[in-house]
């Protein structure tokens, strides 16, 4: 089970999104069982998640423990949904690793580099490496900045009909 810290004051839960019932415990006990309501089952409200306890003979022991029970499993899943939105954006930012992902190819039986990302081919990979001539940046750079404005000029236009 997932432990909250004793001092933590940020996960404390409003009793407002809890909603507590009592009720008889099951199982053996005897008469005292039946004449005591002493089980106790909380439900955080906003994410349906419920702590059913009825270890102890007093009802305020068994809310005690499915409070900090309670608790603990609210935290753990904000704390999962935190890392799986983390995750899905550091996914998004990094990228799978799939070939369909890639920036540049160099094909060299074909003396040919191509940018993806403009989808523009150049010749020459000796000149473009840099043993003489343009560099590798100084020939894509002018495709990529063309496409960079044709992107504001989209975005752009798609504000205009918006409004």
């Amino acid at each position: 089970l997932p432990a909250m810290d004793q001092n933590s004051s940020e996960n404390e839960i409003s009793t407002s999104e809890l909603k507590i019932e009592t009720m008889r415990a099951s199982g053996a006990g005897g008469q005292h069982v039946n004449t005591t309501e002493s089980a106790v089952r909380i439900t955080h409200i906003p994410t349906g998640i419920t702590a059913s306890i009825q270890d102890e003979r007093s009802q305020h022991k068994n809310r005690a423990k499915a409070l900090k029970l309670i608790a603990a499993r609210v935290s753990a899943k904000l704390r999962a949904e935190e890392n799986e939105k983390r995750g899905a954006m550091r996914s998004e930012a990094m990228g799978g690793g799939s070939r369909s992902e890639r920036i540049r190819t160099y094909n060299f039986p074909q003396d040919r580099c191509t940018d993806h990302r403009c989808k523009v081919s150049e010749y020459g990979l000796d000149n473009l490496m840099g043993s003489g001539g343009s560099s590798l940046v100084d020939t894509f750079l002018p495709h990529m900045q063309q496409m960079r404005r044709d992107e504001m000029l989209r975005e752009l236009e798609e504000e205009e009909f918006e409004i």
